[in-house]
């Protein structure tokens, strides 16, 4: 099982907290694919389009048998049957699963970046992220994410929230 992959979840439209209950939920129901560390919830100003409601995030960390492009697809599978809908760029969505890290490894797909591209200027992935893998060193930047939150210049606002004991309950 493949260990240190992060999944950066998202929500700002409709039960925001029970988009991100039942991710993490399918999450841990993938074959071979096992959730084995979870951030608390933040709660987030919206990137990019402004006008629309502030967000729910977090990260997970996943154990996994799966390659990366088989996970990928997954998280699309996953997204759809929670009831994504297409949207804008920066747009209001039901839930975002982004693969942000698969161990070291580095990939360069049409659909598929990993480690995510933007990672280090989006304080809404990398606060959670921080939160449990402080220690991890992206493998193309070379600075673990406390060094990148450090750099981070994203101004945006991110606020744990009381939700995180809910989800672990759960």
């Amino acid at each position: 099982m493949s260990r240190h992959i992060y999944i950066g979840l998202g929500s700002n439209v409709g039960d925001r907290f029970g988009y991100l209950d039942s991710a993490v939920k399918e999450l841990n129901e993938l074959s071979s694919t096992k959730v084995v560390g979870m951030s608390s919830v933040y709660q987030t100003e919206p990137y990019g389009n402004k006008d629309q409601p502030e967000f729910l995030n977090m990260a997970v960390e996943l154990e996994s048998s799966m390659d990366a492009g088989e996970l990928f697809s997954r998280l699309k599978s996953i997204e759809a049957k929670l009831g994504r809908h297409s949207t804008e760029r920066w747009g209001p969505r039901e839930i975002d699963l982004d693969l942000l890290y698969f161990g070291r490894q580095v990939v360069n797909q049409k659909n598929l970046q990993v480690p995510h591209p933007v990672i280090g200027h989006r304080r809404f992935v990398l606060v959670p992220l921080n939160e449990i893998a402080h220690f991890f060193i992206d493998p193309v930047r070379r600075k673990n994410i406390s060094e990148l939150l450090a750099e981070c210049t994203d101004a945006g606002v991110v606020r744990k929230t009381e939700l995180t004991t809910r989800l672990q309950e759960h």
